[in-house]
């Protein structure tokens, strides 16, 4: 591993490389790297807009930039190894040990902003290791912002709303997926006695935890308005198939249905009680931030969501948050507002039009910056609509590298400095890349 004791202006200082078993960039390009669509055409390399188009969409824009350094994680995906990485890529950190804990907040690091944009749940090999390597950030002192990913609320919602058979809840612990039971796993080997299973029988627990097939008639009634037509109709394919996928999963990691009922009672104390080990997750979710005139969150918008931006800010969508956390998470799940944590912009996603990006406009709100949409060569950037779009999910844990092919370790960090540049570091691109707004936006005001 390189050492960078002295880096160059645009690449972070890395303190504590030997501890980062991956790549870490210490040479830069510009981002994005072609100026013309005629160079990136001759390419063949549609990965990130092109420099001119940025600029036709975007230079008579009034972007503001706050002089804070901001640190955007996203998508980590229960993967406490990939996390030390993008820490360390960061440069906000002092790594001085293999250890989870071995490490300090670095001078940059104690002025600046964390971002987790969500998704700390699933995929990865431990989701309890994960959580308690974020909470050691937040004691030792760090400003870190956690945002709500579809993850994080499936899993939330699924043990929030365990047992209950009325219809429109009916299905949401089979939504939680094939994915989430190495959690339920990681529970039963840290909490439960040796052989610890529900009382209850196979039929009974069958009932308890799956929909009825009456349940497919009743639950489009119960959404109706909450959800765009073709969103239900796929609901209901997508539950038929989880519901064969997860007791196959369970099966697989040698656990019976008693055993996972048992996990899932304790998670829902371990994350939900107010004396819960984990509630603090739950306490510090919000499900946006404002970066200047860059919209933080996990996905994205729509046009109602935008418009509550444009007339009450960040803090209106997020007041809308935390009483939908508290009186309704199945409307807070597939209303308009889940919107921000699960679009990906396909046509059963609540729209995004030009009234949106108008709303958007309005609330002095010109870019994006989000994960979701796991990505192969690092990250990107791209216009939406009328929007600037960072990219950031870097398909960083280690079961969607294998599920995509990517080889080695993944590890990735926007990094947003004071001087109006932003960096794209990532285990799958050879460059830093280096975005320089003031060449987008010759408004660019530093506040």
């Amino acid at each position: 591993m390189p050492r960078n004791d002295r880096p160059t202006p645009d690449v972070p200082r890395y303190q504590g490389a030997q501890f980062c078993d991956m790549r870490l960039p210490t040479s830069a390009e510009p981002w994005p790297r072609y100026a013309t669509d005629k160079a990136r055409s001759a390419a063949r390399n549609y990965y990130d807009a092109a420099h001119e188009q940025l600029v036709a969409r975007l230079a008579s824009k009034p972007l503001v930039w706050p002089r804070r350094t901001m640190y955007f994680f996203c998508d980590i995906h229960a993967d406490a190894d990939a996390w030390r990485r993008s820490l360390i890529a960061s440069g906000g950190v002092r790594w001085f040990g293999p250890g989870d804990d071995e490490y300090e907040l670095s001078d940059e690091g104690r002025s600046a902003t964390f971002v987790i944009a969500g998704d700390l749940f699933d995929k990865g090999p431990s989701n309890l290791r994960l959580l308690r390597a974020v909470k050691r950030l937040i004691d030792r002192g760090a400003d870190v912002r956690i945002l709500a990913g579809n993850h994080d609320l499936r899993t939330l919602v699924g043990l929030a709303y365990l047992g209950n058979n009325e219809p429109r809840f009916a299905h949401l612990f089979v939504r939680m997926g094939k994915k989430t039971i190495p959690l339920f796993r990681e529970i039963r080997d840290e909490y439960l006695e040796p052989g610890a299973s529900s009382e209850l029988g196979e039929h009974a627990l069958r009932e308890r935890l799956f929909p009825s097939e009456r349940w497919f008639d009743e639950f489009p009634k119960a959404a109706h308005g909450l959800m765009p037509s073709k969103k239900l109709v796929k609901e209901l394919s997508r539950i038929r198939e989880k519901m064969v996928e997860l007791p196959e999963r369970c099966e697989q990691l040698g656990l019976s249905l008693g055993v996972v009922y048992r996990a899932a009672e304790t998670a829902a104390q371990l994350f939900l009680s107010p004396t819960g080990e984990f509630r603090w997750l739950l306490d510090h979710l919000r499900l946006a931030d404002r970066w200047g005139s860059f919209l933080l969150v996990h996905a994205g918008v729509g046009d109602g969501t935008a418009a509550v931006l444009a007339e009450s800010g960040v803090a209106g969508v997020n007041a809308w948050f935390d009483r939908l956390v508290r009186e309704d998470m199945f409307e807070l799940y597939f209303g308009e507002l889940g919107n921000m944590f699960r679009t990906k912009y396909r046509d059963i996603d609540w729209p995004f039009t030009a009234r949106g990006v108008a709303s958007m406009h309005a609330a002095g709100l010109y870019g994006i910056v989000h994960g979701h949409q796991n990505i192969l060569r690092g990250q990107r950037v791209i216009m939406r609509e009328g929007l600037l779009n960072f990219e950031c999910d870097a398909s960083v844990d280690i079961n969607t590298r294998k599920l995509e092919g990517l080889p080695g370790t993944g590890g990735a960090v926007m990094v947003f400095r004071p001087d109006g540049v932003a960096l794209g570091i990532s285990a799958d691109h050879p460059h830093v890349k280096v975005f320089d707004a003031t060449r987008v936006f010759p408004l660019l005001t530093l506040v």
